[in-house]
């Protein structure tokens, strides 16, 4: 089945791993927009009347993923354009504590769930004590690997994944690397808010609603996800900011990849000498921990500025 501009893909039957083997869902065209229902990522075992006792009930089999669709003409070594126009939040979420897992795991050993109420769209409510700004996004959206079989969906892979990049709001555009014909793209793990690292391993997780754009490049090889997000917060700045990221086990060589991107991107796009593009990047770029909990990789991002350019 061919997909026309405002298709939308249900998700009543997601999937659970990687797997370049799953067939497509829906086929569309470079420049098609698709609007993808998800799931969230306990795939509706928490509900607004969920106690911290429900937590030992939660069987994670993979995050419940959207998908997969087929790029027509996309083979590897291709870049897939991903435009996030739209990210509608559900009505509630919540997160939790799971015993062994989060930065702190050696701290907290008892589950523990907090639900966040959702309804008016702007801020989830902590009882009357806090609110939380609601910037709706998705922690999983990627590409099938090239290697065949099954993987888990927990770590975030150089096809993105779970990377749980909190600046991939609506507006912002990802670039993700295809390894295999038809690149097979697929999302889920939604977010309503969620901290740099998501220490705790989970976010404000909700179930959502999502429209993207898709366009093929054919002439823009890259080696792992980047993208540009609408705005940024840079020394007063607003405008927008390229990013590069790296992924593995690592933070210090994954921050060393991240800027060794940046400057591909500074000399291919800015015509800079690579020493030039270095010391740009060391007056001008920051360095996130975008995710530090989904083991064994972590997620390094570099972030650019463009209005620093005339």
């Amino acid at each position: 089945m061919v997909a026309s501009t405002g298709f939308v893909l249900e998700s009543t039957s997601p999937h659970y791993v990687w797997d370049n083997a799953l067939p497509p869902k829906l086929t569309v065209q470079s420049g098609d927009t698709v609007t993808f229902q998800t799931r969230d990522a306990a795939d509706g075992h928490f509900q607004l009347n969920s106690t911290s006792a429900d937590v030992a009930t939660l069987e994670f089999r993979g995050h419940p993923l959207t998908g997969p669709v087929r790029i027509e003409g996309a083979k590897p070594g291709d870049t897939l354009q991903v435009d996030i126009l739209e990210v509608q939040p559900g009505p509630h979420g919540w997160t939790t504590i799971l015993p062994g897992m989060g930065l702190l795991s050696e701290d907290f050993g008892v589950p523990h769930l907090r639900i966040w109420d959702l309804a008016d769209g702007q801020f989830a409510h902590l009882g009357d004590l806090a609110k939380i700004p609601i910037e709706p996004f998705c922690g999983v959206m990627g590409l099938a690997i090239a290697e065949p079989g099954e993987h888990p969906t927990m770590p975030p892979r150089r096809t993105g994944g779970n990377f749980d990049i909190r600046q991939l709001v609506a507006g912002s555009t990802l670039y993700l690397p295809i390894e295999v014909d038809g690149a097979l793209f697929s999302i889920g793990d939604a977010h309503a808010a969620q901290g740099d690292g998501e220490v705790c391993v989970s976010a404000i997780e909700m179930s959502s609603t999502v429209s993207l754009r898709f366009q093929l490049h054919k002439d823009r090889p890259i080696h792992e996800p980047q993208f540009k997000t609408p705005g940024s917060r840079f020394r007063g700045s607003t405008g927008p900011a390229y990013v590069t990221t790296a992924h593995g086990p690592d933070l210090l060589a994954n921050s060393k990849q991240a800027v060794r991107y940046m400057l591909d991107y500074l000399e291919r796009e800015y015509r800079l000498s690579r020493e030039d593009a270095y010391c740009l990047a060391s007056v001008a770029v920051d360095l996130k921990i975008s995710e530090i909990v989904d083991a064994p990789n972590w997620v390094v991002s570099a972030f650019l500025p463009l209005d620093i350019f005339a």
